[in-house]
């Protein structure tokens, strides 16, 4: 696996900026590639290791589960990479939060789930689903029991703890956007984890620049008022870290093919 580093225009306004002496790397959408995410860590250690910033943030915008490898490894490697020197921030993406509403007895959040491969992250986790397209009550009663007791429960709580969304300078860090129209500190949790076309066709300025994950693109999306970061990387083996420092904009992406 070979890793790839690229320049982008700066910011171009001044208040578009993390705090001063403070540098940002945002991970865009995991989906159980495990492989990537442990080789951007260690990608992202050492370019801190190469940096004056007084104070280091690592931010991840959800989505850790459903498709790939292994969310089950996922998960552990969010949760027990805590490298010197830096604070970490965990965001709920959409998969988590159709998860912990159908582990709490949602059973049409179950359904949705697994129409967007959320039986691979049951199988992750050691359940195994006799008919993958079932879809009926008792079906999804049983695995959700299944998947209750398997899942470990410093993982539970991990999910449960998730932030919405993370504020730095001139930036705010969601799993999927904001409402355009809306003031910041009024936006909703479920627009902030699930919002799309809404938010991605809006010119509105935002009130800070949205870092964000959920739509893939073949490119990461750079625009005025956002910027898109999630790479498609359990089908593309791209998975993207946006670095932010002063006007500095950069990225750290994993090149590898898919799995």
């Amino acid at each position: 696996m070979t890793l790839r580093r690229t320049e982008l225009p700066p910011a171009a306004r001044a208040e578009t900026r993390p705090p001063p002496g403070s540098v940002v790397y945002a991970v865009g959408d995991v989906h159980g590639r495990c492989d990537l995410l442990a080789a951007l860590q260690l990608a992202v250690g050492e370019d801190a290791g190469r940096r004056p910033a007084r104070r280091r943030v690592l931010v991840y915008l959800g989505d850790y589960v459903s498709r790939g490898l292994d969310s089950r490894r996922v998960v552990d490697l969010v949760r027990g990479h805590r490298p010197d020197g830096f604070e970490v921030v965990a965001l709920k993406g959409n998969h988590e939060d159709l998860l912990l509403r159908w582990l709490g007895g949602e059973g049409p959040a179950g359904r949705h789930w697994f129409d967007y491969d959320g039986l691979d992250a049951l199988a992750h986790y050691g359940v195994a689903a006799a008919d993958r397209e079932a879809r009926d009550d008792a079906t999804l009663e049983d695995l959700r029991r299944r998947f209750a007791a398997a899942l470990p429960a410093e993982h539970l709580a991990f999910f449960r703890t998730l932030a919405v969304s993370h504020d730095e300078g001139g930036y705010r860090f969601v799993h999927a956007g904001v409402r355009p129209g809306v003031a910041l500190a009024a936006q909703q949790a479920g627009d902030q984890m699930w919002i799309r076309s809404e938010f991605l066709e809006s010119e509105d300025d935002h009130g800070a620049v949205i870092v964000h994950g959920h739509s893939i693109a073949e490119e990461v999306q750079v625009r005025r008022n956002r910027v898109g970061i999630d790479t498609g990387a359990y089908r593309t083996g791209v998975l993207t870290c946006l670095v932010l420092e002063g006007a500095e904009r950069a990225l750290l992406q994993t090149a590898t093919g898919p799995r």
